[in-house]
């Protein structure tokens, strides 16, 4: 009659139980901590558990959901219209990255005429020796 293991497995899965707590629960506070803004996503994801495992851990699961709402970030307030950016700068900075765009598009061609040019000079060159 072979042994009876069900005591083992059953305190194994308890050590990887706790185990997974302590790791949901360490992730939650560093997250917290780090002042990010908490979700059953980013706490699985940094946990490494499943967010469904994580919403059947009743505790854990109103931890988030307390940590979620007093992290949510409040709507930043309007810009005031001293602050913003003009119609003329916007359209100059548009400008200037139109300019730069085209610039390194040129630079690019001229990279890539000069590339397909050294390499015809090599194929040029390795078919001579061996021709030798």
């Amino acid at each position: 009659m072979p042994a009876d293991n069900t005591t083992h497995l059953i305190i194994a899965a308890r050590r990887r139980h706790e185990l997974t707590r302590a790791k949901a629960i360490r992730a939650l506070g560093q997250l917290h901590q780090a002042g990010n803004p908490i979700s059953f996503d980013l706490v699985a994801r940094t946990a490494g558990v499943s967010r469904s495992w994580l919403y059947s851990q009743t505790d854990i699961r109103d931890q988030i959901q307390h940590l979620r709402l007093i992290t949510r970030r409040a709507p930043t307030p309007p810009i005031p219209t001293t602050q913003r950016a003009t119609e003329a700068s916007l359209l100059q900075r548009l400008q200037a990255a139109t300019e730069r765009n085209n610039q390194l598009a040129e630079e690019n061609r001229r990279l890539r005429r000069q590339l397909a040019e050294a390499l015809g000079q090599l194929r040029t060159t390795l078919h001579n020796l061996a021709l030798r």
